[in-house]
């Protein structure tokens, strides 16, 4: 498949108009808007289905189908009532995931919104940062390392751009391209920097040409394949009983239309109908909070996986620390002076590319006022930093047309450019490790003629300092059962001074401690360390990699194209505020605010929908076994229809609809991960179905032995039981301890109590269902009520020996 997809991309013919020449200014305001209504905008357009067709979609699926079949037979059957009503619960379906649907499609707009492609821009003869919709045809561009290219470009000037651009053509190794050649929207810039042109703009970009071809995999998460293992589940078992009942009935040559009618609607009621909706209504709304929260989730999934991440490995730099450089210390060698070591350090800057290093250097260059200005120089040809050169160079022209030039990086690396460098490499060394015991970070600087030896001027000690809630919001990090693990490419001194300062541990290793070492030791060194230092993007990948094989729940954050592996191979790969567009879409989630609080937030966040969902999956399965057994048996034993199709219609309706509200359910996150154990969900559910069997045997026992009712009455008994006590299931589902331990939210109170109002309205008043008494409502209410403060206190007693058992997982 993906050898087709490359040959039908080689094959397309690409549509590269040559733009008109564009000044050195760029284009001006007037022309890029006039160009803007010639092309459009820079996006790829995306078919959508007209919303009379997505509603028509509601009506197509299993659930769907079955409804539709039950409502044919009510009709053939001439069970008009019964036909409206089945009906109408097939709209209400229809309406209720059409909503949803809507709803989720506009969320997901506003997110895209919000993860916009940004691009730098030269207009009206200023660089700008604009969004990349609007760029144009003949526009100047700038891409630089970690950039997702924006729009088809003609490379201009530069030394080269390393591209990646495997996701367009499958090509597994970067391309170099050097000026003149052409960079395709979409594909990544692993190294160098470029001015470019751009040639073609959205649908005419080689990957708008090839987009429709590219197929994105959906993937779902243990915990959402939990939830469709109980929906099968569930299936089966309605299929069971309604054999069974088909089985009995023709053995007693009942009439196979209403058995049939019958069995259909026992198959509604045994499927849970309301799984999709409560489950993307849960998601959505957590979502939501957790972007007004600063992280956006990219993959809705994530979110389960958050709940139970139990590592979490963060950058250093501008997630524990506040990524705001400063200049500590500057330490000139030779005969060279501070405002010398600053003023070489900032032509080899660049102020346009808002780098924070470079900010710093500048800013500080500013604040001495050394000799000279920066306008008294020319760069004539600069090379941008590189994770494999570690270090900018600049090739700069003075005033008295004198040329030399200026490079800056790890002090190591332009120790190495030396001839000689004996003689301050002690120096250097000294200067770094003291340095780095007050946590600075050592920048060295060299200066060249142009075919001159390279002369060491001096060292930049630069500062970084945590954020103020970095060490409160680590331990609250650590209450919650999630080991935070630093990592930082910085010497291995400034990690272990800012380790001490966030009270994180000063455990910190060294790549060497893991790399090439048998699984076993490294699984163990990996786990057991409280950071890492010195360490490259691609030893995080090899990180993760270990964690993982020890069981472990990996959340790992990044900034950097090269992050984008590790961010994909972690469960929870998390791009930190300001991050490469590359590690942005490599990630799951993107945070638009700096720090460590926002992941802490997150993770409250998503073990509240866990336990959310973990009660919708406890009330849903105990109430439908309670109903299957019931009237199953009821048929099989005593020869009694135990409700009618319609009260199985009405009683899914009043229960399921209102559950929507679990949502917005209050709720205590648990202080530890959290994973999905059916053990326990099946056994707590079980338990309150077999006792909802029970207690309607109780209430049918009297109806029939007692009070003498006749079918008719006893069937509007059970329906009413069935509506009242099935609500209730969710307050003992929803918690642990006694049912009052923690306070419902109004909305769910509210809804359950105005839909078992109008359930005991539709029984006294005889609306569709034969009526009872008020007397009869106010027995079905006490006996709900009984059985809530039966079941409820032997619940707790469950959850014990389950606990003593050692069925309940603890981490």
């Amino acid at each position: 498949m993906r050898e087709r997809k490359q040959e039908k991309i080689k094959n397309k013919t690409l549509k590269e108009p040559t733009a008109p020449a564009v000044p050195e200014a760029g284009l001006s305001t007037p022309e890029a808007q006039e160009r803007l209504k010639q092309y459009g905008f820079n996006e790829i357009a995306e078919k959508k289905s007209h919303p009379i067709l997505k509603f028509l979609g509601f009506f197509w699926g299993p659930i769907p189908v079955m409804i539709e079949v039950a409502a044919v037979i009510a009709a053939v059957i001439h069970r008009w009532d019964d036909f409206y009503i089945i009906l109408a619960m097939l709209l209400l379906n229809a309406g209720v995931g059409f909503w949803q649907r809507q709803k989720a499609d506009h969320a997901i707009d506003l997110l895209k919104q919000k993860l916009a492609l940004s691009a730098r821009v030269r207009r009206d003869g200023q660089w700008l940062e604009v969004a990349a919709r609007e760029l144009v045809p003949g526009d100047l561009v700038r891409v630089r390392l970690g950039d997702i290219v924006p729009a088809d470009l003609q490379l201009l000037s530069g030394d080269y751009l390393l591209i990646d651009q495997s996701t367009l053509t499958g090509e597994s190794l970067p391309v170099e391209k050097p000026p003149g050649e052409v960079a395709y929207s979409g594909s990544i810039v692993r190294q160098g920097e470029m001015d470019a042109l751009v040639i073609n703009t959205g649908m005419n970009t080689y990957f708008g040409q090839t987009a429709k071809l590219v197929d994105e995999a959906r993937t779902k998460s243990h915990f959402q394949k939990a939830l469709l293992k109980i929906g099968d589940y569930l299936m089966l078992v309605g299929l069971g009983m309604v054999l069974i009942i088909f089985l009995v009935s023709l053995y007693r040559h009942q009439n196979i239309l209403h058995t049939l009618q019958y069995a259909l609607v026992l198959i509604v009621a045994a499927v849970p109908a309301t799984l999709p909706a409560v489950l993307s209504v849960t998601l959505a709304v957590g979502a939501g909070v957790l972007a007004a929260r600063g992280a956006i989730a990219r993959k809705m999934a994530v979110i389960d996986e958050l709940a139970g991440m139990d590592v979490l490995c963060c950058d250093k730099t501008g997630t524990i620390t506040q990524n705001a450089l400063t200049v500590g210390e500057v330490k000139p060698f030779g005969g060279f002076s501070e405002p010398d070591v600053l003023r070489f350090g900032t032509l080899a800057s660049r102020k346009e590319d808002n780098d924070s290093i470079d900010v710093a250097i500048i800013k500080k260059d500013q604040e001495m006022a050394a000799a000279g200005s920066p306008q008294d120089y020319s760069i004539q040809a600069f090379k941008p930093f590189d994770p494999v050169s570690k270090r900018t160079e600049a090739l700069v022209e003075a005033k008295d047309g004198h040329s030399f030039r200026v490079t800056k990086g790890a002090p190591q690396v332009i120790l190495a450019l030396l001839e000689e460098s004996a003689p301050v490499a002690k120096e250097v060394d000294r200067l770094v490790e003291e340095c780095a015991t007050k946590g600075y970070r050592a920048l060295g600087v060299a200066r060249a003629d142009t075919r001159g030896p390279w002369q060491y001027v001096g060292l930049i000690a630069l500062y970084d300092p945590p954020w103020e809630d970095s060490a409160a919001t680590i331990k609250t990090a650590q209450d919650l059962g999630v080991q935070v693990k630093m990592v930082t490419g910085d010497h291995v001194a400034i990690a272990q001074e800012i380790a001490r300062e966030v009270h994180l541990g000063t455990n910190i290793q060294l790549v060497d401690a893991f790399l090439d070492k048998p699984d076993r030791i490294a699984e163990r060194v990996v786990e057991e360390a409280e950071g890492f230092a010195q360490v490259f993007p691609e030893h995080k990948y090899h990180i993760v990699e270990l964690l993982q094989a020890r069981g472990h729940i990996v959340g790992m954050t990044g900034d950097g194209v090269n992050d984008a592996p590790a961010l994909k191979k972690a469960d929870v790969g998390i791009a930190v505020d300001g991050a490469t567009d590359a590690a942005k879409s490599a990630a799951a989630i993107v945070l638009t605010q700096p720090g460590l609080s926002v992941i802490i937030d997150a993770i409250r966040e998503a073990r509240k929908i866990f336990q959310r969902m973990n009660s919708y999956a406890i009330y849903r399965i105990g109430g439908i076994l309670r109903v299957l057994f019931f009237i199953t048996l009821s048929l099989v034993i005593f020869n009694f229809y135990a409700v009618t199709a319609i009260m199985v219609i009405l009683q899914v309706l009043l229960n399921d609809i209102p559950i929507l509200s679990i949502a917005y359910d209050n709720v205590r996150p648990d202080n530890d991960p959290v994973r999905w154990d059916m053990r326990v969900v099946m056994s707590v559910a079980t338990y309150l179905g077999l006792m909802g069997v029970i207690f309607s045997f109780v209430l049918f026992y009297i109806g029939l032995e007692i009070l003498h009712l006749e079918q008719g009455s006893l069937q509007t008994l059970n329906f009413l039981k069935f509506t009242v006590s099935g609500y209730l299931y969710i307050y003992m589902g929803r918690t642990r301890g006694m049912f009052w331990s923690l306070k419902p939210s109004a909305l769910m109170v509210w809804s359950g109590v105005v839909s078992r109002a109008l359930a005991t309205a539709i029984a006294v008043f005889g609306w569709w269902v034969p009526p009872i008494s008020w007397q009869l409502a106010g027995l079905v209410w006490g006996l709900a009520v009984l059985e809530l403060l039966i079941t409820d206190p032997l619940k707790v007693v469950l959850y014990r020996i389950l606990n003593h058992t050692g069925i309940i997982f603890h981490r």
